[in-house]
């Protein structure tokens, strides 16, 4: 099952059902009006929701209509938390190695995360309004999971059962300053604007065996400008979403709808590319002795998106660009 929600002013939009194919959608507000109250109760409402799918797949809704990336937020505009990890191994070594920064980030044996804004995501087509270019404006492909409750101290089997619905993100960060925030040892804040998130959440089945021990097998592409800059395997994780999440709910339970990032992208074959333009500077550093890609100017363009074995695209893409605040 896909669901997006329908930007229409209000904190939260209105709760659609997205065809398989991406083409048509219907509304399911009568069900549940916003995809943040279904997560909320999603036992009562996802057998409701799961006949919707189907009847949309089968033709047999007659208010369907043609779904357009361009309308929609966020699946979820606001949750309750948003944290992100780090688990591809390959970027955090890249990173260190070629800027020189401290081992302590690779010793650890449990994934990396911060807890980042979550009061208010981007749509898939959204512009990014930023103070700066000077800032230095980067991206962050990575793929997400939508979550239940989950209780104080679940473990990481269990955890992974907690997964709702994926989703790909564009966890956008800002480098001259966050190597600046994060040097204060005391969190990132200024240099994690927000995050941009693909058109459509999907439920765990509809990526049948791309979905397993707790991570997404499928191939991330992800282009600046029209031009590829990235074909990445997601499933080099080396921490899988169940034991982000229960790393994540050591001290604490997480309320339904909280959402938990990948980390961005990496592969250990340098040729599948980058997901970030951070990691594109350290390979060069490593080889050059220097970075020789900018970071983006407003008006830049961002493609990510995953497509199945067939070719259809699994979450829609996110394609955005980033322009200047206005006073």
């Amino acid at each position: 099952m896909k669901l997006a929600t329908l930007r229409d002013g209000s904190l939260d939009g209105k709760l659609m059902v997205v065809s398989r194919d991406l083409k048509q959608a219907v509304m399911a507000t009568d069900i549940v009006s916003s995809l943040r109250e279904a997560v909320e109760q999603w036992a009562a409402v996802f057998p409701a929701l799961r006949e919707r799918a189907l009847a949309l797949e089968q033709g047999r809704v007659g208010d369907s209509f043609a779904f357009k990336a361009g309308q929609v937020a966020a699946p979820l505009p606001r949750a309750p938390q948003w944290l992100d990890s780090s688990s591809f191994l390959s970027h955090g070594r890249r990173m260190v190695k070629a800027f020189k920064l401290s081992n302590a980030s690779l010793e650890v044996k449990h994934p990396l995360m911060y807890q980042g804004a979550s009061d208010s995501f981007l749509g898939a087509q959204e512009n990014m309004v930023l103070p700066s270019e000077d800032h230095g404006i980067d991206i962050e492909a990575e793929v997400g999971v939508i979550t239940d409750f989950v209780a104080m101290g679940t473990g990481s089997a269990e955890a992974a059962g907690k997964v709702l619905l994926l989703v790909l993100l564009d966890d956008v960060s800002l480098r001259r300053l966050l190597f600046g925030e994060m040097s204060l040892g005391f969190g990132m804040v200024q240099s994690k604007p927000t995050c941009v998130f693909s058109p459509v959440a999907v439920t765990p089945d509809e990526l049948g065996d791309s979905w397993r021990d707790g991570r997404v097998y499928g191939r991330m592409k992800v282009a600046l400008n029209g031009q590829e800059i990235g074909n990445l395997d997601c499933g080099e994780m080396h921490y899988s979403f169940g034991e982000i999440i229960a790393h994540a709910c050591r001290t604490r339970s997480l309320a339904a709808g909280t959402i938990l990032g990948s980390g961005t992208i990496s592969n250990h074959d340098a040729s599948a590319g980058v997901a970030c333009l951070a990691e594109k500077r350290a390979l060069e550093t490593l080889e050059y002795g220097e970075a020789r890609t900018e970071f983006l100017r407003f008006g830049d363009r961002v493609r990510i998106e995953m497509r199945n074995g067939g070719g259809a695209s699994v979450f829609g893409a996110i394609d955005h660009s980033f322009v200047p605040l206005v006073p």
